[in-house]
């Protein structure tokens, strides 16, 4: 049973980190080095990181500065931004590149609440699903013998109080992401 449970924790505390890293790349007006996770560089043949070939770190509020390692790839930095789907326009001064946020239009803000909001029932839903694999996994044992049906009735409150901790906490972050976004 107490294997069953640490699964299902370490399955839901995986679908709330999960949820957090979609968060990080939902922009805010704020600037967060985590926004560019996903954009990728032609290193010496190799699509790298770009966090792997540069320091990235935050000016002001709104400002990104990424000081690549090597300065001969400024232009393909550059390039890797504008082209992503971020909406980003980088500028380049000296062997610094900016990234300034732009700030959020009230129609950009919603869209953003609709993807963050998406997310976030994404993550339910997983954690629904995990649930389900675990009562199932406790009905089995009870089946086959292993355990009685009081066992198995005790076994469902607990997991079903943890898959409410998780929604709860899915719920938290969700809220938390709704004011970052609604603010000026």
């Amino acid at each position: 049973m107490n294997t069953i449970l640490e699964s299902l924790k370490e399955r839901m505390e995986k679908s709330i980190e999960s949820l957090r890293s979609a968060f990080n790349k939902i922009r805010t007006g704020r600037a967060n080095p985590a926004i560019l996770d996903d954009v990728k560089i032609d290193y010496y043949g190799n699509l790298t990181p770009l966090n792997q070939t540069s320091n990235i770190s935050v000016e002001e509020n709104r400002t990104l500065v990424i000081s690549p390692w090597d300065k001969n790839l400024m232009p393909e930095i550059e390039k890797a931004i504008t082209s992503s789907d971020l909406g980003l326009n980088p500028s380049s001064s000296g062997d610094l590149i900016r990234v300034t946020m732009p700030t959020l239009t009230e129609e950009t803000r919603q869209g953003y609440i609709k993807q963050a909001r998406s997310e976030a029932e994404n993550s339910r839903i997983s954690i629904r699903n995990i649930r389900r694999d675990a009562n199932n996994q406790v009905k089995d044992m009870q089946s086959a013998g292993e355990i009685s049906e009081d066992d198995m009735r005790r076994s469902e409150d607990l997991i079903q109080k943890e898959t409410d901790t998780y929604i709860s906490i899915v719920d938290s972050e969700l809220k938390n992401k709704e004011s970052d976004l609604l603010e000026i």
